[in-house]
């Protein structure tokens, strides 16, 4: 298990100001977990994972895993990043040209403090490259890997050594988005097979919902949310939240009426019904968000709250969806739908809002 406690890291600029990089930051990772820090560029994230890692020197807070304590500002406790036992792969994969898929597995444990012998070096080193497939590659020359290849031997390289935690920062950014994706199912699967507590660090959000068993969105230094995906993409605690992850529209409103988490808001495209909002009073001024899938359309008005008459405004076709625009009020929604909907530009079509779908936001 790994806990990160009240941890602040700051560091100077090239123009000598102090960047706040991670302020309070603090979260627990049950063992075999994969946790995921979101959150775009400058928001923190590689910095609390570095100073997981021992690269960073926090200026307060504690870091332990499984209770043995690799981090402490109160106790003085710094225990250098080749005695944490950790296993870190990065952006660039830093794969050695000049050796070949199996060399570049072993060294780590060539080198490493414990010494092992050949046939022990051999036995591991295999089984990590079954692990990630690439035993069948062992005598190739790293240099002619495909970018895929060379990201699971980046892998295979942290996972040799066992390591109690493995910290990913970004590692599939440098691959084109059909190996992207493809290695996103390649990772879940290894992280699930071999139960190895997981810290990965990305800005990109499909990849976060994709692989994470918990996700903490990051911005300015701070995390704004921890949660499971479905939790973090269905019930965003903030605007940020909501807007990072994900597609979303957002209609500002007022509180008229309601009690209990049942609500009434009045909003510029009407009034909305709402269902299972945090406690609110009346006049109180909200942001209502409302994923584009959340969005139902129809030709005939459908029976319900949350209806109105808009416009079709603009549509693109996806594939495997349909993207439309349509003008309610003084406000344009978006809404994505099965191909099967194929009202055009400039026609009328009837919106509807499920009250349990839209997300209440609570504002300054």
């Amino acid at each position: 298990m790994l806990k990160v406690e009240g941890l602040f890291t700051e560091y100077p600029n090239e123009h000598g100001q102090v960047v706040k990089a991670a302020q309070d930051v603090s979260f627990t990772i049950d063992e075999g977990r994969l946790f995921t820090l979101l959150g775009p560029s400058g928001c923190g994230k590689t910095t609390t994972l570095r100073s997981i890692a021992g690269l960073e020197r926090p200026r307060a807070g504690e870091i332990s895993v499984n209770g043995s304590v690799v981090y402490s500002a109160s106790r003085g406790i710094f225990v250098a990043p080749n005695r944490r036992g950790f296993g870190m792969v990065f952006q660039s994969y830093a794969i050695w040209p000049h050796m070949t898929v199996y060399r570049n597995a072993a060294f780590p444990l060539e080198v490493g403090p414990r010494k092992l012998r050949s046939p022990q070096i051999r036995e591991r080193v295999m089984r990590t490259l079954h692990a990630v497939q690439l035993d069948h590659l062992a005598d190739r020359e790293a240099t002619k890997l495909s970018g895929g290849q060379q990201q699971r031997l980046a892998l295979a390289r942290a996972l040799v050594m066992e390591p109690i935690l493995l910290l990913l920062d970004e590692p599939l950014s440098n691959l084109d988005a059909k190996l992207r994706e493809k290695m996103r199912f390649e990772l879940k699967r290894l992280q699930r097979e071999l139960r190895i507590t997981t810290v990965y660090v990305t800005h990109d959000q499909s990849e976060a919902l994709a692989l994470s068993h918990q996700i903490a969105v990051m911005n300015d230094g701070r995390i704004q949310q921890i949660g499971t995906p479905r939790e973090i993409y269905e019930r965003p605690a903030s605007r940020f939240v909501a807007d990072f992850v994900g597609n979303s529209n957002f209609v500002d409103g007022s509180v008229i009426s309601g009690a209990d988490g049942r609500y009434r808001v009045r909003t510029e495209i009407g009034d909305v019904s709402v269902d299972g909002a945090p406690p609110l009073r009346i006049d109180d001024r909200v942001a209502l968000s409302v994923r584009p899938e959340d969005v139902e359309l129809t030709e005939t008005r459908p029976a319900g709250d949350n209806v109105w008459e808009g416009r079709v405004e603009q549509k693109v076709f996806l594939g495997e969806a349909v993207d439309f625009q349509v003008k309610v009020g003084p406000r344009t929604l978006l809404s994505r739908r099965h191909p099967t909907l194929r009202t055009k530009v400039g026609e009328p079509i009837f919106v509807q809002l499920n009250p349990e779908k839209c997300t209440v936001l609570t504002t300054a």
